[in-house]
């Protein structure tokens, strides 16, 4: 029997009971109403308070009616960077879960079934099924109610008392849960968690598992460590970097940004702003910004099509704003609850005219934390809409890193209306733009024009083909000068070789882990992850030189010319051959394999 810490390959572990492990992939599978989820988010913040690593994924179904769904926890005491590939051990509650989900245990893992709804295979030898009476032991330890409500925290003391799980702990977030229900909800989930980490697994996995030390921390990670998804660390970004204004429609992945916006901000004496529509929604975020605070808006992709229109304006009227886009698959309607990175070139290109603007990526939970924060020092410094994109993977994904510095970070929000001396230009061709909100005294006797329409440096209209190139001109090197300041982001592994792995947003830690295998194999491998998506930083190109391929990982479509969207922009700007695409688009995330197998095929394809 074996659950072994989370490598890429499928073979055999040796573990034994009572073996110490270095971390678990465990992966529940039911259907939606059963509140896997809410076990997970359990797993995943006991882990985080006992100084543990950890990440999760999960897939929901869109229809209402509900359907097939997962959640993944990945925890234990060494660096996690992703979820995993395959699972240590599936808690199966239906005979789909089983059949869905039982190939990518791994070789030696366990499958735990509910007798109640599940036949096994009994010619499957590859794992260890071990069948419970999941449903029968809920209804018998809180009566009938507990049948359809209570199966998951059952689950969750059979996990806590296999892994040897802090029962404190998780009982005390169990409290934080249910403690503002009525007493007797929390005294039946306690009656239930007891019912399932009592249950009698069997002398060989009983308390069979424990976690190691958690590793050393150092003086840059000696923090103390918060547990949060993508989504909540966005909203503390913006809050952190001062703003207190903006305005949403609900659309799902990112609906949650809108609804701790709403709860948080009037306690910081701002507020958000549940627009009827998408339009509307990001008109009174410019509205905001306008008045001289930094604007904010979420959406995913088909709200963010609904923004282009306005998104022009602010270009044009260099309003401080940003977008927040957590991307879904598409197009339409498309996959609404699994991921994709398709909406960077909408994120880059999507506006009509030459609309230049600011586009950064969050890669991992902690990352949405700084940049949200990021996003909102750009918007303010160069008076300029900026798109952060996050997807779903980051949104649901729970994560924990160290809890940012606060004190030092906190920008303390408000307008700026210090008096301007003689003609104030805000569009001037030799200074920085810097928004006049209105209120500001003018000395010089004469108001800014904010218009949507082509203006002078007044901002006066002015269709006047000269200004119009003078003024296209403005801003474009307005971002060219951002590009300047931009830091290189830094080469992980090899700084030049055989292979560079190249990547943007939530595929960072498969990517890492990807060029961990391959150089235990040997090779000279190097891993370059971008933040800033538009503008590049100066000086990838001689980054770029040093190796003989550079693979691109990305989840959208290859494209009709073979070529990913990230990619694209790569090669238009650099002009590269050796830059090739790692594309897929099935809705979940990248596994370590599929971006080896990937890289092996672009080496195949080159070699020919």
């Amino acid at each position: 029997m074996a659950i072994a810490g989370s490598d890429t390959s499928s073979a055999p572990s040796s573990q034994v009971a009572g073996q110490i492990v270095r971390d678990v992939v465990i992966r529940l599978a039911g259907n939606s109403q059963d509140g896997i989820q809410a076990i997970g988010g359990f797993l995943a913040r006991l882990a985080g308070r006992s100084d543990q690593e950890v990440m999760t994924f999960m897939t929901i179904p869109a229809t209402i009616s509900g359907g097939p769904s997962i959640f993944q926890v990945r925890m234990g005491s060494g660096e996690i960077l992703s979820p995993g590939d395959r699972s240590d051990l599936l808690v199966a509650f239906y005979q789909h879960s089983y059949d869905a989900h039982r190939a990518q245990v791994r070789d030696g893992g366990i499958i735990i079934y509910d007798t109640a709804h599940v036949q096994p295979d009994p010619q499957d030898a590859r794992v260890r099924a071990i069948g419970i009476p999941i449903t029968e032991a809920t209804v018998e330890a809180v009566g009938g109610s507990g049948k359809d409500k209570g199966k998951n925290i059952f689950v969750l003391g059979l996990l806590a008392r296999l892994f040897n799980l802090n029962v404190e702990k998780l009982k005390g977030i169990m409290q934080e849960r249910f403690g503002k229900k009525q007493e007797d909800v929390l005294r039946n989930v306690v009656l239930t968690f007891d019912a399932g980490f009592t249950y009698d697994l069997g002398e060989e996995i009983q308390s069979a598992f424990a976690f190691g030390p958690a590793r050393q921390s150092t003086d840059a990670d000696a923090r103390p460590i918060v547990t949060m998804d993508g989504n909540q660390a966005v909203v503390m970004g913006l809050i952190t970097a001062g703003v207190r204004f903006g305005a949403a429609y609900p659309i799902t992945p990112a609906t949650s940004i809108m609804e701790d916006l709403r709860g948080a901000l009037p306690k910081y004496g701002g507020m958000y702003v549940q627009a009827e529509d998408e339009l509307a929604a990001i008109a009174i975020a410019l509205g905001f910004s306008y008045a001289g605070h930094v604007g904010v808006t979420n959406t995913s992709g088909p709200g963010m099509s609904l923004k282009m229109e306005a998104l022009g304006w602010g270009v044009m009227a260099e309003m401080p704003l940003v977008i927040v886009n957590v991307q879904r698959g598409g197009p339409s309607t498309g996959l609404p609850t699994m991921v994709e990175q398709s909406d960077l070139l909408q994120a880059v290109v999507g506006s009509h005219g030459d609309a230049p603007h600011v586009v950064l990526a969050a890669s991992s939970v902690g990352d949405c934390f700084y940049a949200a924060y990021e996003a909102v020092q750009l918007a303010r410094e160069y008076s300029v809409p900026v798109i952060l994109l996050s997807d779903q993977a980051l949104s649901t994904r729970i994560g924990a890193f160290p809890e940012p510095d606060l004190k030092k970070l906190y920008v303390k929000p408000g307008i700026k209306l210090a008096p301007c001396e003689g003609e104030y230009k805000a569009y001037s061709l030799t200074q920085p733009t810097r928004h006049v909100p209105p209120g500001t005294p003018m000395l010089g006797g004469k108001y800014p024009i904010v218009t949507g329409l082509e203006h002078d440096e007044a901002g006066h209209p002015n269709a006047s083909p000269a200004n119009h190139q003078k003024m296209n001109a403005r801003r474009r090197e307005k971002l060219k000068a951002l590009a300047a300041k931009l830091p290189l982001p830094e080469i992980y592994g090899d700084q030049d070789g055989e292979l560079l792995l190249v990547g943007w947003g939530s595929t960072f830690g498969q990517i890492r882990e990807a060029v961990n295998s391959l150089r235990a194999q040997g090779r000279k491998v190097g891993h370059l992850h971008f933040r800033h998506l538009n503008p590049l930083p100066n000086g990838i190109d001689s980054i770029f030189a040093r190796f003989r391929q550079i693979d691109v990982v990305e989840i959208n479509d290859e494209g009709l010319y073979g070529y990913g969207q990230f990619t694209t922009l790569l090669r238009a700007r650099y002009a590269n051959p050796a830059i090739r695409s790692i594309c897929k688009t099935d809705g979940l995330t990248f596994k370590v394999k599929e971006i080896l197998e990937g890289s092996a095929r672009n080496t195949a394809t080159a070699a020919r």
